[in-house]
């Protein structure tokens, strides 16, 4: 499942490409997206904002609208201008939003669907989130709050709990906990304050990595150059860890 930098990043390139943009067209082939859109045309309103929230994006447009997509597994947007050959078969185009210049396509994304700002506060997926690890106005002392009342949990669980802090994700939850040098099956209970703190600001520094980081090139928690020592430990279960080999 995509993690919260690479929402972060269709999310901005949304944006630069729709944001304050007429929309000119709109299909879409969820029934949920596609009954809304019947009786609330998106047609004609302008694209407001488009961001991201946790794992959630967030495609407002004028009126009060907004598009909730989830990507879950393989769910994904795409950019392309009017003309431009799609990459991927039009069959698994789940939501088209077009503008003049740029058609936004939503390929096999499960959930899409509209609401009001109200509608959207109330939204359980939305509402129960926890701070968003990379929200400009992140709050660490509400993200270690929400870990400690999850004192039963692994830590490795706690932090992919949406719920205490949004946006992490298996990767970034491994790679946290070994930079840190606490076993992600620890409970939280035998984790002082200071280590919860320390966990939550190498998540969000991971985090913003690669929200500067290429997109193409795969993720990185290293700072490392070779490709194949770009994660610390990620999908590299029976490695021998040579000392050079961890060094920065």
């Amino acid at each position: 499942m995509p993690e919260g930098d690479t929402l972060f990043r269709a999310a901005r390139t949304l944006q630069l490409a729709l944001g304050g943009k007429e929309v000119t067209g709109f299909r879409s082939e969820l029934v949920k997206a596609r009954n809304v859109d019947r009786d609330f045309p998106v047609k004609g309103r302008t694209v407001e904002k488009v961001e991201s929230v946790g794992k959630h994006l967030l495609m407002h447009f004028a009126g009060g609208l907004t598009l909730r997509s989830h990507l879950l597994m393989n769910g994904s947007w795409h950019i392309y201008r009017q003309g431009e050959k799609w990459k991927r078969p039009a069959h698994r185009a789940r939501v088209v939003v077009e503008t003049a210049d740029f058609q936004a396509v939503a390929f096999d994304v499960p959930v899409a669907e509209f609401g009001t700002a109200r509608e959207l506060a109330r939204d359980p997926a939305v509402a129960s989130l926890g701070p968003d690890v990379l929200a400009e106005d992140f709050d660490e002392d509400e993200a270690v709050r929400r870990l400690r009342e999850r004192s039963a949990l692994g830590i490795g669980d706690a932090l992919l709990d949406q719920r205490a802090l949004a946006g992490v994700g298996n990767v970034f939850k491994n790679e946290v906990c070994f930079a840190e040098r606490v076993h992600p099956f620890t409970p939280v209970s035998l984790l002082d304050d200071a280590t919860l703190l320390r966990l939550v600001r190498t998540a969000r520094s991971f985090l913003k990595m690669n929200v500067v980081a290429s997109s193409g090139a795969g993720m990185v928690t290293t700072r490392r150059t070779d490709p194949s020592a770009r994660l610390w430990v990620y999908r590299r279960a029976g490695e021998a860890w040579l000392t050079e080999r961890l060094a920065p």
